[in-house]
């Protein structure tokens, strides 16, 4: 077994493994202090708070806020995970199905999915969606918590 193991860390390094390692990004507190702007209707607010830089596969993720009013009717062009972190939803979609979606419930939201969102309240989810940064919506990336689009955010280790 010993001669396995030392098989296994003795490979030569590759390219991969050479390049310069790979800092995270932080947002202390992201979710009670980043405010998500208007998107739609007088209620509907969504921002993005990171987004990946893989030009072939991005990745994005923020915050969606819908305030008690019009509810919002969105269809899908990419795929998205939401998870429900307060509030309540009432989220349904064409094929009938309808959910009371409470702080904790997780959706998949395929691609081509035309969802209903409405609350009685309001609610506030967390999303990933596989989309770059602001796609589809229309706000500018200047009103994202995401340094790299957004002057006024500090980068992270910024002096």
């Amino acid at each position: 077994m010993g001669n396995l193991l030392s098989k296994a860390t003795s490979s030569k390094p590759t390219a991969e493994k050479m390049s310069a390692p790979l800092a995270f990004t932080h947002h202390k507190q992201a979710q009670t202090e980043f405010k998500p702007p208007l998107i739609a209707n007088e209620n509907a607010f969504l921002g993005d708070v990171a987004v990946s830089t893989d030009a072939t596969a991005p990745i994005s993720a923020g915050f969606y806020r819908l305030e008690k009013g019009t509810p919002l009717v969105y269809e899908y062009t990419y795929h998205e995970m939401k998870i429900i972190v307060d509030g309540e939803f009432e989220i349904s979609d064409e094929t009938g199905q309808k959910v009371h979606a409470t702080k904790g419930d997780v959706f998949y939201f395929p691609k081509g999915s035309k969802i209903t969102f409405t609350t009685p309240t309001f609610g506030l989810g967390f999303f990933v969606g596989q989309r770059k940064v602001g796609f589809p919506s229309p706000i500018p990336p200047t009103l994202f918590l995401i340094p790299e689009t957004n002057p006024a955010v500090p980068q992270e280790g910024a002096a």
